[in-house]
């Protein structure tokens, strides 16, 4: 066999493997051997039927095996000799294939990246206070009763957290902001939407902060600033200024908490309920703890080390984090045209958390083979019920799903694994207290 190697990235190789005439003739005899063995023929006995005969009568297998299996041979040695840490093969080619000839395969891959792991025992991570206070339970029972209010209209001006209903149309000194982004004409236009005066940041940031004191009928030009992080690239650091027209004000009536309420929300008392929102708080806070600690645990791991990423894991993990959001976007009925419309954005917005993705993935498989870490069956079982919950799907039918996919099989093992390496990363960590917040 000889070898050709050709580096087309620091992760990206081709492999021209070419099997000598002896080698692929040898492959051609152990092909037809193993299906003589098995070969029916009648007025012959199972397994002396002449090779000739076989040769002839089961021509098309042979061929299909024997080309199969030459292509693998050279994948197989040409992997062996060359010692590369494969990640992925992209392509595969194959000249003429004959009994009587050599056979070249050009064989190109994605390999592993060669990096010196960086120290991953004893990152500092930093945990928050999770103790509930009286201001936290009240707020979120508040939340509680905003979730059911009621919006009356008024005939007066606008107020803190009431709603308004309005059109708009941005211009950028004399050019529409239509114009500026026509894949994205919502925050160019919109003849009709509804923004919270003094409260949360709707599509068009500031809009709401100035909307106090309108009443239905009002026209203002509202001069909004766009940060310069803003996610539209095209948008971002400029200022812009929108013509609001006002079409309606709604007051925001919260409900009681009365019999009826507490009801809804399952329980009996006002102290019931405040004993159980002080525990869904806690536990909040201990599961933002969790992802905090996670996050910081990647985000340093990633700022230790630099090295250069398989492209296919990137491309890979783009499309992944892309199915995703659409099925999100189908769970809560956004419908498949408003991906069409910002497809690009969107795209690149995808590729760059891959990109981040796909490394700490790169560096977390490295912690795992260095500790040797490796799933059980406690893993898959606490897996299984957390995504029967999550799906409402029983879990054995979950099990009956996963055996028609063993790509999807796969694909799951290799996550549970860098979750639980993760978990381990977060459990060498030495923890302090997170600054109090102002």
């Amino acid at each position: 066999m000889n070898l050709e190697i050709q580096d087309l990235s620091l992760t990206r190789k081709t492999l021209v493997v070419t099997l000598d005439q002896s080698e692929v003739a040898g492959v051609y005899k152990a092909v037809v051997a193993e299906i003589a063995k098995v070969a029916s023929i009648a007025g012959f006995r199972a397994g002396k039927v002449p090779l000739a005969v076989v040769e002839k009568r089961f021509a098309k297998e042979i061929a299909d095996e024997f080309h199969s299996k030459v292509v693998n041979k050279a994948y197989h040695d040409g992997i062996e000799q060359s010692k590369l840490e494969v990640h992925s093969v992209i392509d595969v080619k194959d000249g003429l294939i004959e009994k009587s000839l050599s056979a070249a395969v050009t064989i190109t891959v994605d390999v592993q990246p060669h990096f010196t792991l960086p120290s991953y025992k004893g990152l500092q991570t930093e945990l928050a206070a999770v103790e509930v206070s009286d201001a936290d339970i009240e707020a979120a029972i508040q939340a509680m009763r905003a979730e059911r209010a009621d919006f009356k209209m008024v005939e007066r001006a606008a107020q803190k957290a009431d709603y308004v209903k309005l059109s708009y149309e941005g211009k950028i000194g004399e050019q529409p902001v239509a114009e500026l982004v026509p894949d994205r004409a919502v925050f160019g236009k919109a003849p009709q939407t509804w923004e919270e005066v003094e409260g949360a940041e709707g599509l068009i940031p500031g809009l709401g902060q100035q909307l106090a004191g309108l009443v239905k009928g009002d026209k203002k030009d509202v001069s909004v600033t766009f940060p310069a992080e803003f996610h539209v690239k095209e948008l971002a650091g400029k200022q812009a200024v929108y013509a609001v027209e006002v079409q309606e004000v709604r007051e925001r009536v919260l409900p009681e908490i009365d019999e009826a309420f507490l009801k809804g929300h399952q329980v009996a008392t006002i102290e019931a309920l405040k004993e159980r929102t002080g525990q869904q708080i806690k536990y909040q806070k201990e599961m933002e703890n969790r992802a905090q600690q996670r996050r910081q645990v990647t985000e340093a791991l990633s700022g230790a080390v630099d090295f250069e990423v398989p492209a296919s894991l990137i491309e890979s993990e783009t499309q992944s984090i892309l199915r995703r959001f659409l099925e999100e976007n189908m769970r809560r009925g956004i419908p498949q045209e408003s991906f069409e419309q910002n497809k690009q954005q969107l795209i690149e917005d995808a590729r760059k958390a891959a990109s981040r993705n796909a490394k700490i993935q790169v560096i977390l498989g490295r912690i795992a083979a260095e500790e040797k870490i490796e799933l059980k069956d406690i893993d898959i079982d606490r897996f299984l019920r957390m995504e029967s919950m999550r799906s409402g799907q029983a879990p054995e039918k979950l099990v009956k799903e996963l055996g028609k996919d063993r790509d999807r099989v796969r694909a799951m093992q290799h996550s549970l694994l860098l979750d639980k390496t993760l978990d381990f990363v977060v459990a060498q960590s030495t923890v302090v207290p997170a600054p109090a917040k102002a």
